[in-house]
């Protein structure tokens, strides 16, 4: 994605916006349906647990919200991958939202990866 932004809870939800915008573009057939309904889903939650981790009561609760979002960035990108599957003219869009979807995963391991640097207790989580 062109004007990579580095505020997480920005980037998130542009991220997300750009996922709505393309599945709205996808023709509403039986196999589709199911696949926009997941991608959207998933697209959706990344964001959403990173806006509840930054409200987090503790560390642990940071970090779990954290790993939350990284299962649903993995999600997302099997999403994209099956409705580039779905939809063969589509698949440099799939590409490219894979993409940030993996830069975003990068990100959000490093996350996790730090604290269990920087904290002991949370080496085994």
């Amino acid at each position: 994605m062109k004007g990579k932004c580095y505020d997480l809870e920005k980037r998130t939800t542009l991220f997300a916006e750009k996922v709505i915008d393309f599945l709205r573009t996808l023709k509403q057939d039986a196999i589709n349906r199911r696949l926009i309904e997941q991608c959207c889903g998933s697209a959706g939650s990344i964001g959403a647990n990173y806006y509840e981790a930054n409200e987090a009561e503790s560390k642990k609760d940071f970090l779990h919200k954290i790993k939350i979002a990284i299962k649903e960035i993995k999600e997302t990108k099997h999403w994209l991958q099956l409705l580039a599957k779905a939809n063969p003219s589509q698949v440099e869009t799939c590409r490219e939202l894979w993409q940030e979807a993996h830069q975003l995963l990068l990100i959000f391991s490093k996350i996790v990866v730090s604290i269990k640097k920087k904290d002991k207790e949370f080496e085994n989580l």
